[in-house]
């Protein structure tokens, strides 16, 4: 407890806030960097599911791909923009690469099967192995 060095000789009412503010700005530093991180840039509306795979611990030592693909069927490598053939020779070549990395498919809700099953058979012509399909939990789950 601080007391004061004044003439009334009593407990000082004040608290020290030094130490709360420097803890703030430390969270306030890891939500700035780690923010950016949780979002894509291109939006897709996920399909839900009632089941999540659980993660392989001795998964992919290689970032994985993704590729993105919307309602209209524009398809979208990470972020940027692809056509389809574009699309083959990029898998082509991250099929030659060991370990081969994982492939994850977005899709809008409203996209058609279709679609979806061409880039997945797109993929497997460039002899990609592990494709995987990314959806969202269903909510009340």
């Amino acid at each position: 407890m601080a007391f004061s060095s004044g003439n009334s000789g009593g407990p000082m009412a004040e608290i020290n806030v030094t130490p709360l503010v420097d803890v703030m700005l430390v969270l306030l530093i890891i939500f700035i960097i780690t923010a950016p991180l949780m979002s894509h840039k291109v939006k897709i509306d996920l399909p839900e599911t009632p089941q999540i795979a659980k993660e392989d611990p001795d998964g992919p030592k290689t970032p994985p791909i993704t590729i993105s693909v919307k309602e209209n069927g524009d398809l979208y490598w990470g972020d940027e923009p692809v056509s389809k053939e574009i699309l083959e020779s990029r898998l082509s070549s991250a099929a030659q690469l060991q370990p081969q990395p994982k492939l994850n498919l977005r899709g809008d809700k409203t996209t058609k099967m279709g679609v979806i099953a061409e880039v997945t058979k797109i993929a497997q012509g460039q002899g990609m192995l592990d494709i995987g399909y990314v959806a969202t939990k269903e909510k009340g789950q």
